[in-house]
C-alpha cells in the first residue's frame, strides 16, 4: 500500500454505522472521523483543539515528552497528559505512542454529555459507546492472507472501550517489530494504544508471539487482542470472532 493512500484512509469507505451521523474534524496531524447520534462537529472541532493544545504546551515544557520513546516521569495540570504517561509506564513505551488513542479518548468523552452513543476513529485507532454491537473488520496490509477476513464482534453494552491498531507494514507510525497487524481491546483507548505500539515492537517473528501475550495479560484493564505475522494469527483474551 502507498503511504498517500494510508494518509487519504481509504478504509473509512468501509465504516458505514447507519443508525448513527457521521462527520469528520480535521486539524493538523489529527484526522478524526466520528460517528454520534447527532452532528457534534463544531463542539468536536473546539475539543480538538484545546486537546492538541495541551499536547503542544507539554512538548514546550518537557521536549522530551514528545521524543521518548521510553516512558517519562513528571506531572501535568493536563488529565489527558497524564493518563499518556501513565499508560505508557505501564506498556514501557515513550507517551506519544498513545496520542492517536488519546485524543480519540477525551474528545469522546466530552461529546458524551451531547449524544448517547459515539464513536471516533483517529488512524486506525478507536474510541467507543455504544448500545448495539459493532463489527471490526483487521485489515493487516495487501499481501497478508487474513486481511479482510477477521471480523471481530465489538459489544454494544453502553461501557467504554478502546480498540487501537499498530504494524509495521501498514501506516506511517513508529515500529521495532514486524507485525502485519496488532490489535488491543481495552477498558480505555490510551491503554490500548500503548500496549498495541508494546506488542508491535516485541513481536519481530512468530515465536515471540506467545511472550507478547504474556506481557499483555499483566494489564488488567486490557481485555485482549490478537497479532498477525506473516501466515501466523495469536489470539488472547476477550475476542469474539465472527464467520
Amino acid at each position: 500500500m502507498k503511504a498517500d493512500e494510508y494518509t487519504h484512509r481509504f478504509y473509512r469507505n468501509w465504516q458505514r454505522p447507519s443508525d448513527l451521523q457521521s462527520f469528520r474534524i480535521q486539524h493538523g496531524e489529527t484526522d478524526l472521523q466520528i460517528f454520534a447520534t447527532k452532528d457534534l462537529r463544531r463542539l468536536a472541532s473546539s475539543l480538538v483543539l484545546k486537546y492538541r493544545d495541551q499536547i503542544e504546551q507539554t512538548i514546550n515544557s518537557f521536549p522530551t515528552f514528545r521524543t521518548s520513546l521510553k516512558p517519562v516521569s513528571f506531572t501535568s495540570e493536563f488529565e489527558m497528559i497524564n493518563a499518556m504517561i501513565r499508560n505508557a509506564g505501564y506498556a514501557g513505551v515513550g507517551p506519544m505512542a498513545g496520542v492517536a488513542g488519546a485524543i480519540a479518548e477525551f474528545v469522546g468523552l466530552d461529546l458524551l454529555s451531547h449524544t448517547r452513543e459515539i464513536i471516533i476513529e483517529n488512524g486506525g485507532d478507536i474510541f467507543m459507546k455504544t448500545g448495539r454491537d459493532r463489527t471490526l473488520l483487521v485489515y493487516a496490509g495487501e499481501d497478508s492472507p487474513f486481511s479482510d477476513k477477521i471480523k471481530i464482534r465489538l459489544a454494544g453494552n453502553g461501557k467504554e472501550l478502546g480498540v487501537c491498531t499498530s504494524s509495521k507494514k501498514v501506516g506511517h507510525s513508529k515500529s521495532f517489530g514486524n507485525t502485519d497487524a496488532v490489535v488491543l481491546i481495552a477498558d480505555s483507548a490510551v491503554t490500548a494504544d500503548a500496549f498495541a505500539t508494546a506488542v508491535g515492537n516485541i513481536v519481530r517473528t512468530e515465536e515471540d508471539i506467545a511472550g507478547a501475550m504474556d506481557f499483555v495479560k499483566g494489564n488488567a484493564d486490557v481485555q485482549g487482542g490478537l497479532v498477525i505475522i506473516g501466515d501466523k494469527l495469536g489470539i488472547w483474551g476477550e475476542i469474539e470472532l465472527l464467520n
